[in-house]
């Protein structure tokens, strides 16, 4: 998790914050134990802002990773602060058993599994049996 951890705080710096100069960084490990990063992206139609790890993920998948196993996220506030709904969600479709490593650049840390971050998940598989009903 530290080599997670200090490609998340790399890519941190690269963030795009000018209406929230809230910069966060995020690194994800693929099964096959590369790693991928991301940072938050805002832009003037802020509902097409994208977070850093849905970058990070994002960033995995085109590069043909689609089995993760493991996120950090670095922000600056305290506590630290755990990836939104939407990041929660698409996390757990490419690695419902990840750790996800929540960090602050003040050197605070907290790690939790996914699914204890997003109890009842939707599935890709409940998609499936309601298209099945259609």
């Amino acid at each position: 998790m530290k080599e997670l951890l200090e490609a998340a705080r790399h890519v941190r710096q690269f963030a795009h914050a000018p209406y929230s100069t809230f910069k966060v960084g995020a690194a994800v490990r693929g099964a096959s134990g590369a790693i991928y990063t991301g940072c938050n992206i805002e832009i003037s139609s802020y509902s097409h802002t994208c977070c850093a790890e849905r970058v990070a993920v994002f960033k995995a998948v085109s590069e043909g990773e689609t089995r993760l196993v493991a996120c950090a996220v670095i922000t600056d506030v305290s506590p630290p602060a755990p990836p939104c709904g939407a990041c929660r969600q698409v996390l757990h479709d490419f690695g419902p058993d990840m750790s996800v490593l929540m960090a602050n650049t003040a050197g605070e840390q907290q790690v939790m599994a996914l699914r204890v971050l997003l109890p009842n998940a939707f599935t890709p598989d409940k998609v499936l049996d309601v298209l099945r009903r259609t």
